[in-house]
Order: structure tokens, then C-alpha cells, then sequence
């Protein structure tokens, strides 16, 4: 049986495509948060990422700030960048203590090698620490598009593998995607992830407005992706990457191909071209769409 997920409600039918979505945030980006709280509503997921060099206390901060705004914050942990395991439990307690924290967020993390103890996002699940403090989802990774260090094989049966763990521990799964440019991919993957018996609710990885040139840098760094034809789906073109594009054709792709075979779905962003021009975006969006 799956286990109910808190805030939002994903039983509940959303009114329209951008309903119930959530964001992506890192420390510093707590100011442009506080700009765009009132286009923020209320009990919104904001996933807070774990970056390199940045302080605990600065990313403690960003999660507390999230809660006060009346969001629901998902601090991340990157397993490889965890130097030990006072650091790991430390920051757990502290989000958890002053923020309120129900749900996290665990990726592997870009070091080849890790930092400390924890190899990968199994040997954070396996340490016990979220279920004994009280956390209730775990959201993982899921890959549309692939993986640029496994095979697409390996990613389902590690994706299997954790979501079983994850509801073996009582806790709710929540798979968040990275982002992309081909809906078709998103909706091939989600129809397959159904198919193998996952039903735990996703979350479509979507970029926010922002420069063509620095959409595309994201890309290249995390391995999305980017060949021309999947660039013309999304309405940009490579003979011109001057000015800025939206994502309003990856969601109206979402809004007219998501049905009930592929699940209770909703949408991430990732603000690249800054947090009060991707609500802005939302706002606009929604307006024009009736919603």
C-alpha cells in the first residue's frame, strides 16, 4: 500500500497543469525568495540544494526562511559531500529542530569519489537517521533522459531498489526528475515507470525562464540532453541563441499528453533565470490559460 505523502494533497485533482508545483533553491537565493513570496502559495515544496562551499548554517538558514514563508522546504543531502557522520546527522537535526522538516531530498553527488562515509543516496536510506528523526518522504532522482553514468537499465533497478527501501522504512517515496527538454521523453519514461509497478507521485523536472546561452550551459553541465531536434521541440534554435526562452511548450505538452496511465504527476521548477521571474512565468501562464 503507499504511504500518503504530506502537503500538497496529491489525491486531489490539480487545477490545471501548474497546480500544486514546487521549486528549486539554494542558499543564496533566500533573498529572491522573500521577493517572490507573494507569488509563492501557500505550503509550496521548495527543494533547498546542497552545493559545494557552502556553509551549513547558510543552507539551516534557507530551510528555516522557507518554513517561515509558509512553504514546505526539502533540504537536500548529497551523499559524497558528506564529510561524516556527525555532519550528516547535525544538519538533519538542525532542519528538522528549526524548520519543521517532514520530507528531504538525496542525490549521490558530483565527486567521483566521497568526501566521507556515504558512497550514495542507499548508504544515506540504510543509516536509519530519516525515519528515527522523523522524516516521512524522501524524494530521489528519476532520469527522463538517461543518466550520463549508468545505463538505462541500472537506473531502473536502482530507482526500484530505493523506492521499495524507502516504503520498507515507513517513509513515503516522491521521485523528482532532473530537468529537460523533450515532454515526449518525460512521458515515454513516466508511462514505463508506471508499467513496472512504481506509483509512488512524480515530479517533471521543468526549467524557468531564462537566457537561451545559460539554459543550455545547466544543460551541458548535468548532462541533459540538448541535440537540435529535442532544442526545436522545446522552441529554441541553435542557429540562434541570442534573448530567452520559456518553457511554455514543454508544459502545454504536459498539459495536452499526461492521462491516468501515467499517475499522479506535478510539476519542479528550476528558476535558472532567477526565482521571481519563474513565478512570474507561473502567474502569466496560468492567466492565459484560465487557470
Amino acid at each position: 500500500m503507499a504511504i500518503p505523502l504530506i502537503h500538497p494533497n496529491w489525491d486531489k485533482e490539480p487545477n490545471g497543469i501548474t497546480d500544486g508545483f514546487s521549486l528549486e533553491m539554494t542558499a543564496r537565493d533566500e533573498p529572491a525568495l522573500r521577493d517572490a513570496a507573494p507569488l509563492v502559495p501557500a505550503e509550496t515544496p521548495v527543494a533547498i540544494t546542497y552545493l559545494p562551499g557552502e556553509a551549513l548554517e547558510a543552507r539551516v538558514a534557507a530551510t528555516v526562511a522557507v518554513r517561515e514563508l509558509g512553504c514546505e522546504p526539502m533540504p537536500h543531502f548529497s551523499a559524497r559531500r558528506i564529510h561524516s557522520e556527525d555532519d550528516f546527522e547535525g544538519y538533519l537535526k538542525a532542519v528538522v529542530e528549526q524548520a519543521g522538516v517532514k520530507r528531504c531530498f538525496i542525490v549521490a553527488g558530483d565527486p567521483p569519489e566521497p568526501e566521507g562515509p556515504y558512497f550514495d543516496t542507499s548508504a544515506l536510506i540504510a543509516t536509519g537517521a530519516f525515519e528515527r528523526s522523523g522524516i516521512r518522504a524522501i524524494g530521489i532522482g528519476g532520469h527522463p533522459e538517461g543518466h550520463p553514468n549508468m545505463t538505462t537499465a541500472e537506473c531502473w533497478a536502482v530507482l526500484e531498489r530505493k523506492v521499495a527501501e524507502i516504503e520498507r522504512r515507513g517513509m513515503a517515496p516522491l521521485i523528482v526528475t532532473q530537468f529537460g527538454f523533450d515532454p515526449d521523453a518525460f512521458l515515454a519514461w513516466l508511462k514505463e515507470l508506471r508499467v513496472r509497478g512504481i506509483d509512488c507521485p512524480v515530479r517533471l523536472g521543468v526549467p524557468g525562464p531564462a537566457g537561451i546561452k545559460r539554459l543550455l550551459s545547466y544543460a551541458a553541465r548535468c548532462g541533459v540532453g540538448a541535440s537540435a531536434s529535442v532544442l526545436k521541440k522545446y522552441g529554441i534554435s541553435v542557429t540562434n541563441l541570442l534573448g530567452s526562452a520559456g518553457p511554455d511548450k514543454m508544459v502545454d505538452a504536459f498539459a495536452a499528453g499526461l492521462g491516468p496511465e501515467h499517475g499522479r504527476v506535478r510539476l519542479h521548477f528550476y528558476p535558472f533565470g532567477g526565482m521571481v521571474k519563474t513565478l512570474e512565468w507561473i502567474a502569466d501562464y496560468n492567466r492565459r490559460h484560465g487557470y
